[in-house]
């Protein structure tokens, strides 16, 4: 009875159910602001027994416990498969163990080792090999490796008689949403969130993402439902392609002709001057963002930096120092590992004017191409100084297109 199951499980396949949570409130996720909040993706394979993969975050056990019910008794379930043990996708694992009686949960080696750390598990734990095949609740399922994708115990899926990739993090976006399928939201909305959790969770690991999407290719799987741990499921070949397809273009992370200048000011001077870049930027036809920090979060900055090849940053000198919204900014960036971007380093000063400089040291430390010595006004910005500012965009914006004639 609709009492008894206010959630219910929601049919995908002949034999593979959605019995995930949809997380509406959610507005930040380890460092990043999640705007549009989320959704932990769990999923039932239902043959001779049932087969639970993932579970969900903690708070919203009733949730999956629910949907669940709604198709089969919970206690019927006798194996789980855990493709990633990070807490979203974990969290309930205990208590679900418990419920369903649960005899193994099948995770990667890395995995066994990582959810023995997490929680006192009371069923057998099972380590899987990459490639290895079992038959588990009448189902045939395939086991493939995807360390530091984005942990080292992540794990893909593959269930070959509905044709389904359990793909965990990867492939997802933190979005909370009443439809279930990609082709059900406007494809612009679908990058933006795509784009932002890639360039806020995947980045550093660009170069083992492109050996994924080397070997899914070899591995020539059969996929009519990529199903990740976040976000919309993929049911139509073109929305398949297409996101596997901004994937390999976010991780190959080439110089794009987009320049984005952030800043933070104290009293308007790093604001005119970084005014001023932008002008000379966008004189040379190159595409500019500005991203005063006041009124962006430092995902937003990554999410822009990701498909860019140029970032300029700018601070007053505040106690001998970098402004300390613009460090908070930085300190982001450089763990999220980008490449191949071109750099300049601007700001007002009073008395001492170190920002600058230890800008400048912060960028060449991140791997950046610095185009121009760092740019220090004192006080307020003179015409000058202004033109100055609009040479350095200038010249940004030419290397940027030498660098793309070049691609």
């Amino acid at each position: 009875m609709f009492s008894q199951n206010p959630y219910k499980a929601v049919r995908l396949t002949e034999h593979t159910y959605w019995v995930g949570a949809i997380d509406w409130k959610i507005r930040d996720f380890h460092g990043y602001s999640t705007n549009r909040g989320s959704t932990y993706n769990a999923y039932l394979i239902l043959k001779e027994e049932p087969v639970l993969i993932d579970t969900v975050k903690a708070p919203f056990l009733p949730e999956l416990l629910s949907r669940v019910s709604s198709v089969v008794e919970p206690e019927k379930i006798r194996y789980i498969i855990s493709n990633h043990s990070e807490m979203d996708h974990s969290g309930c694992l205990p208590q679900v163990a418990k419920i369903t009686k649960a005899e193994k949960i099948f995770a990667s080696k890395n995995g066994v080792a990582a959810l023995n750390s997490h929680f006192d598990l009371e069923c057998d734990l099972k380590a899987v090999n990459d490639g290895e095949k079992l038959q588990l609740g009448g189902a045939d399922l395939s086991f493939f490796e995807t360390k530091m994708l984005h942990w080292p115990d992540s794990t893909i899926t593959y269930f070959p008689e509905d044709k389904v990739l359990f793909s965990q993090d990867g492939f997802g976006m933190h979005f909370a949403s009443g439809k279930l399928y990609a082709d059900e939201i406007p494809r612009s909305m679908l990058e933006e969130e795509a784009s932002r959790y890639y360039a806020n969770i995947l980045m550093p690991m660009s170069g083992l993402i492109r050996k994924l999407i080397d070997r899914l290719g070899e591995l020539n799987l059969d996929i009519s439902l990529l199903a990740p741990d976040h976000g919309p499921l993929y049911r139509r070949a073109e929305d398949i392609q297409w996101i596997i397809g901004k994937y390999l273009e976010w991780s190959k992370q080439l110089p794009n002709p987009k320049a984005v200048i952030v800043y933070d000011t104290m009293w308007g001077s790093t604001e005119i001057m970084a005014r001023a870049i932008a002008e000379g930027v966008g004189e040379t036809g190159i595409e500019y963002k500005v991203l005063p920090i006041s009124g962006n979060h430092r995902s937003d900055v990554a999410t822009e930096v990701l498909t860019s090849g140029a970032l300029v940053v700018g601070s007053p000198t505040l106690n001998n120092g970098v402004f300390p919204s613009v460090s908070d900014v930085l300190t982001y960036l450089k763990g999220l590992k980008p490449k191949n971007l071109i750099g300049a380093a601007f700001g007002s000063y009073g008395w001492s004017g170190e920002a600058s400089k230890r800008i400048a040291e912060n960028l060449k430390d991140m791997g950046v191409e610095l185009v121009a010595e760092p740019l220090m006004v004192r006080y307020v910005p003179k015409s000058e100084d202004l033109l100055k500012c609009r040479n350095l965009g200038a010249a940004l914006g030419e290397r940027l297109k030498e660098l793309a004639r070049n691609e």
